[in-house]
């Protein structure tokens, strides 16, 4: 999965205001006309500092690293981290949380497959 990194690129993804809330995550999504998907992470400084900050972002890139979940292709996601995400949230309640996101968006391919029968 590519990388959203420049401001307007995660700006055209808010602007859409297709999201949806976990207890630890925003997930913001747009079509984006690829056949690829595209990553962005927003951890605000509100959330700590540097180090920690880096380590919401590591865990949020591993978890979709390691449980690729079979996501529908061709859109942007932007995950918002929240204040609530502590030094104590491990590994797989981010895996959790960011799983529901994405099925509430309806972005999983089985998902879509149970709506067609």
């Amino acid at each position: 999965m590519e990388s959203l990194k420049k401001s307007n690129e995660f700006k055209k993804v808010y602007k859409h205001r297709r999201s949806v809330a976990g207890r630890l995550l925003v997930l913001y999504t747009l079509r984006n006309g690829l056949k690829k998907n595209r990553l962005g992470i927003s951890v605000s400084k509100k959330v700590g500092q540097a180090v920690f900050r880096n380590r919401v972002k590591r865990l949020i890139k591993e978890s979709l690293r390691q449980n690729p979940p079979s996501l529908l292709q061709g859109y942007d996601f932007v995950v918002v981290v929240r204040q609530a995400f502590t030094n104590d949230v491990t590994y797989m309640e981010v895996s959790k949380n960011l799983l529901n996101l994405f099925k509430k968006q309806k972005l999983l391919q089985d998902d879509t497959k149970e709506g067609k029968h």
